[in-house]
Formats: structure tokens, sequence, C-alpha cells
């Protein structure tokens, strides 16, 4: 059936890792131990060496290979994070190491890797998705003789990941606080939580570990589901740190056998949680990294008056995504709202739209007009920002008496993409 991850390996781990990896900070945070009456810390492996808590798996694992294996060189797949704890790992260590990268990753995570590997590390940007880019990985490695250094689904990675719950246990102990009740976590390929839960369900056995997957992505809910690794039919890559199609027989073992309870958070939800954590804390956080603080809202009931760890995975955010990540939030608070309507090819039809459908603090964000010969009326892309959300009803009672044929392109996701 396979072996779990024992709290030995990942003490063992933690001796190596010891002196290369960031200790990092376990922040009491008020503003959300307030919003949820709980005691809320927050584990910023965002402030690790690399920006995420891979440094630690990846380290971990390539430290254990033989001499002949690190003179021949590694191999990885990774859509950011993973990668750039091997570019790290090898440019310390003076191993040579090809990384294999979905096309797809952020112009900043390539980067990073570059910076962080230098001359040790060639990069490869291959196929759309990471397990596409992990299959032409391994096929390369087996072709050239290099040792793959798998992301999650390997014994070394999940002790090097586990380090993170030793840390938490210890910095606990230490600010003398009450044992963690509820543990939240990302989940990718699962790496992570299965190092996590590997730890805690052997020396804080109470604590419950609950995992966090983007709607759109959840691999490892549906592999639970099922009982059996389950590949995902269609992947979300927006939350591109756990945009994995297909989690570990290893991981999913340590999930299934260890792991409280997982949950799938919205994708608009998730750049909700980015612009909260900014904006309330000062906190910049990529994606995959604001997962375990989205989930507190569907554990609020339960971690009242609890002691609370979530771990923040990473900050890798680019800078160039902040445009879409404010729009899917707003969208997801349900201000922002697109719609085609026909407006009468006359003078001062847009003045009356304004006059007559616009609410007081409503704001046209997106207007494109496209004029047809011999119509009475033509088409328009028009989008609207609302101050408060309550505003809705009123909107569209007030557009359909303008339009009773308007079309709604949050309900149309093809003439969304297409349009919007």
């Amino acid at each position: 059936m396979g072996t779990l991850v024992t709290s030995e390996q990942v003490e063992k781990a933690n001796h190596i890792l010891e002196p290369v990896v960031t200790k990092t900070l376990l922040q009491y945070d008020d503003y959300l131990s307030k919003k949820y009456d709980a005691d809320v810390y927050l584990k910023r492996e965002d402030l690790q060496i690399v920006r995420s808590f891979k440094l630690r798996g990846a380290y971990y694992a390539i430290s254990q290979l033989s001499k002949e294996k690190l003179a021949k060189g590694v191999v990885c797949a990774s859509a950011g994070n993973h990668a750039q704890g091997v570019a790290y790992t090898c440019f310390k260590m003076g191993v040579p190491a090809t990384i294999f990268m979905p096309v797809t990753t952020p112009k900043q995570k390539v980067n990073q890797v570059e910076a962080f590997g230098g001359d040790q590390v060639t990069i490869k940007l291959v196929g759309d998705t990471f397990d596409q880019s992990k299959d032409m990985a391994i096929h390369y490695g087996e072709e050239h003789g290099l040792t793959f250094i798998n992301p999650f689904d390997d014994e070394n990675i999940i002790a090097g990941q586990g380090t993170v719950a030793l840390e938490i246990v210890d910095q606990l102990n230490k600010k003398e606080a009450s044992p963690a009740d509820y543990v939240f976590t990302p989940i990718g390929g699962g790496g992570l939580i299965s190092g996590i839960s590997a730890y805690f369900k052997d020396k804080s056995p109470t604590t419950k570990i609950i995992g966090v997957e983007p709607v759109g992505a959840a691999s490892m809910s549906l592999s639970l589901k099922e009982k059996k690794v389950t590949p995902l039919s269609h992947l979300d890559k927006f939350v591109d740190g756990a945009a994995v199609q297909e989690v570990g027989a290893m991981t999913f073992l340590h999930s299934q056998e260890l792991v409280d309870g997982v949950c799938e958070v919205p994708i608009g939800k998730v750049c909700s949680t980015i612009l909260e954590l900014y904006t309330k804390q000062a906190i910049v956080v990529e994606p995959a990294g604001a997962l375990s603080v989205t989930a507190l809202d569907d554990y609020k009931d339960d971690i009242k008056g609890k002691t609370v760890v979530c771990i923040i995975s990473g900050g890798n955010n680019d800078i160039q995504r902040m445009p879409e990540i404010e729009e899917r939030s707003l969208i997801y608070e349900g201000l922002k709202h697109y719609f085609v309507v026909n407006f009468p090819q006359r003078a001062g039809a847009l003045k009356e739209f304004v006059s007559d459908v616009l609410g007081p603090h409503d704001d046209i964000t997106k207007f494109e007009y496209t004029k047809k010969i011999n119509r009475g009326s033509g088409p328009v892309v028009i989008g609207i920002l609302l101050q408060n959300h309550a505003d809705y009803a009123s909107l569209i009672e007030r557009l359909t008496i303008f339009d009773p044929n308007y079309i709604n392109l949050q309900e149309n996701e093809s003439l969304y993409t297409l349009l919007v």
C-alpha cells in the first residue's frame, strides 16, 4: 500500500536544512484573529530564501544523491517555485540542472529561476501545463542520464517540506501559545501537506490538518472522492503554483491516511484574499500562497476560539497579473458586471442610458459600440462597476426596461472570453 514518511525523517531533514534555509516567521495576525475570533498565526514561507517552501524539499532531496548522480546533474519540472528551489540548490552545490517549465509560467518566475541558478541551470519552456512539462522532463532525464527531482511525490521531498511543521510546533512552544488546533495548507501536488501531516500526526495528533485547493484545479479532492489517484479532465491554470492535473501516489496516500479535510475555494475569492492581505497586512502573496487564508471563511464556526496556523506558501507574484487579480476579485464580490446591450442608433442614447439605467454610484468601465448600417440599434459591450453588490438587482430591473434582450456575459463564458 505504500509507506508514510515519519517524524524522524522530517527531523533528519531538518538537521541538514537548518544551516541552509530561513527559519521563517510564525506571525500572529491581529486582523485575521479579530475577524475570525481566533488566534490566527501566519507561517510566512513567502519570506523563505526563494520566497516559497519549495527550497526545503528540493535542497534535501538533492543533498541525498550520490556523488556520481550529482556529477551527472539533475532535471526537474515546475511551474516556478520548485524550479527556484532546485536552481538555488544547484548553484550552491555546483550541480548542473535542466529545468522544464510550462510556457504559461509567469515571466517573473522564469526570471527568478535564471537569477538563482546562474550558469548551473538550463531552462526549457515546454508544454501548456505542469504535467506536460513533467512528462518531457522525465523523458529528457532518461535520455541523458540525469536524476529527476520530483516536485512532490518523493519521500525526501516530503520530509523536507515537513520541516515547516517542525518549525511551527517549535515556534508555538517558544511563544508559550496553545498547540495548533487547525493548520491550513495549500495543495498542489501534495508534497507540503504530506510532510505537514506526517509530522503533526505524530507530534500533535489532535491538530486538524486542512488542505486547500482552487476550484478548477482540485486534483486531490477528486482523487480522495474516487479513492484512487485520478487526473482532472480540465485544469484551470490561474493558481499556477497549485495547478497540478494529477497528484502523486505517495502524496495521495498521505492525504488519505493523515489529512482531516480538503476544501475547494473559488478563484475569485483567492483574488480577494490576495488584495486583502496586501491592503490590510502589507503581505504580497502569489495565488497559491493565499489559499490557506481563503479557506478560513469556510471554517469560521469551527475555528472560533481556537489556535489556527495558515501557511503562506509563496510570495512569487508577478506584478503584471495584478489587474487580472483585481478584475476577478471584483467579479467574485459581485461589483463588476459585463453585458451586451442594444443601443438605439440615435443621438442621446448613451445619455439616456446613464440617466435611466445607471445608479448614482455606478460607473462605466468598458464601452465598445459597433454601429450597424441600416439598423435601428447596435450592440454595445459594456462593463459596469457597482459600489455595493446589493445594487445589482435594481440595476437589472432598469437594464431590462432599456433592453429586454440584453445578454449577461458572466452567464456565458464563451462570449465573455471572446468579448471581454
